[in-house]
């Protein structure tokens, strides 16, 4: 079995609920091909947690650093706006 077909599988158990070690678990017992490790699998429920529900591999790193770096310039912005005056 590719990658591919076990990041599916991944998120399949991700959707159902199951947590990184049942869904290391059921990879095992399930598909006798070696599964994906552990920090494989976490690293993919991380990316699912963001929102990121693609199984494709591809750099969403700068995806999240563009949003973070928005995100704390809508917080200064936000901090900006601010009269001194209602404190």
């Amino acid at each position: 079995m590719d990658k591919k077909e076990f990041r599916v599988l991944i998120k399949y158990c991700f959707l159902k609920g199951k947590n990184t070690v049942e869904a290391k678990t059921w990879l095992d017992a399930e598909f006798p091909d070696p599964a994906p490790g552990k920090s494989t699998i976490k690293d993919w429920y991380a990316k699912f947690r963001s929102g990121e529900m693609s199984t494709e591999k591809g750099n969403t790193k700068f995806k999240v650093k563009a949003f973070v770096l928005h995100k704390y310039k809508m917080t200064i912005l936000e901090f900006g706006d601010i009269d001194s005056s209602q404190a």
